[in-house]
């Protein structure tokens, strides 16, 4: 089977859509954006049938790294060391092992000490890419809701710092770094949350994407940047209206119908998973 898609670990830790008592949801997440792109079928499974779609092993992992970076940062610079984030680590842990996705995995004594040490060499990757006690922070875990052109926009930012006089929006992620032709692609929701903290009225200089263990990626926000992810999400918030009101979802098949939760309830998903990797 192919290798899986990349874990997106704002599935776990960032603010989701609250459905409507009645339906389906009154803003979209980056996350929600991203799986309506990927696939409207899924998209409505999960946010208008509220269907379980619960994080796997590396997005848990990711929640760990998330938890432990979001409380490092919160001490002041001197105590940011690399002792203080195992401290942490072993707080933050028994959060995860409690958490109803992680023990859905029933993984045994053995496999769970595995995951935790995999969590624990993503926050030992990050000291080797920069040093925390220099960091000027500004924001960390901001939750940010505004309107973005029609869009009513809900997201959380991982990190906003000062450097050298600018603002940077950092984003963290502990998946594999991309190609360098898929860059701008992947740029592209650290750039919404850029164009969603300008909307608040502090517009950052510098979108980053920082990849734990590999390498960062950054580009300049400009007011081309800030209309284009605004452009997107309000083409993607068109699209989901439009299939609310005629009650219809295309599925997109294609390899990551292997991954997808649901599967079982989706004919066109079974038949391209049957025909890619034969019959279960």
């Amino acid at each position: 089977m192919s290798v899986p898609p990349p874990i997106h670990t704002e599935d776990v830790i960032s603010a989701e859509p609250h459905p409507r008592p009645d339906g389906p949801p009154s803003y979209l997440s980056p996350s929600s954006a991203s799986t309506f792109e990927q696939c409207q079928r899924r998209w409505k499974f999960r946010y208008v049938d509220r269907l379980p779609d619960p994080p796997g092993e590396k997005a848990l992992i990711g929640t760990f790294v998330h938890r432990v970076l979001e409380e490092l940062f919160a001490r002041a610079e001197p105590d940011r060391s690399i002792e203080t984030a195992r401290h942490i680590a072993r707080q933050v842990w028994p959060e995860i092992e409690n958490d109803q996705a992680y023990k859905a995995l029933n993984v045994e004594a053995e496999h769970g000490r595995r995951v935790r040490w995999d969590g624990w060499r993503l926050v030992e990757a990050y000291f080797a890419m920069e040093r925390p006690d220099e960091i000027d922070v500004v924001e960390r875990e901001q939750r940010i809701e505004t309107q973005l052109g029609d869009v009513p926009f809900v997201g959380v930012v991982d990190r906003v710092e000062r450097r050298d006089g600018s603002l940077v929006v950092t984003d963290y992620k502990t998946g594999r770094a991309p190609n360098s032709r898929y860059e701008a692609d992947r740029l592209h929701q650290v750039q919404l949350y850029a164009a969603a903290l300008d909307s608040m009225g502090a517009r950052p200089d510098t979108a980053r994407l920082l990849y734990l263990g590999a390498r960062s990626i950054e580009a300049d926000v400009t007011s081309e940047t800030i209309d284009a992810a605004v452009g997107s999400i309000s083409a993607t918030w068109s699209a989901v209206n439009a299939a609310l009101d005629v009650g219809e979802f295309d599925p997109c098949t294609g390899p990551l119908c292997a991954w997808c939760p649901y599967d079982d309830r989706c004919p066109e998903g079974t038949v391209e998973i049957e025909r890619r990797y034969g019959p279960r």
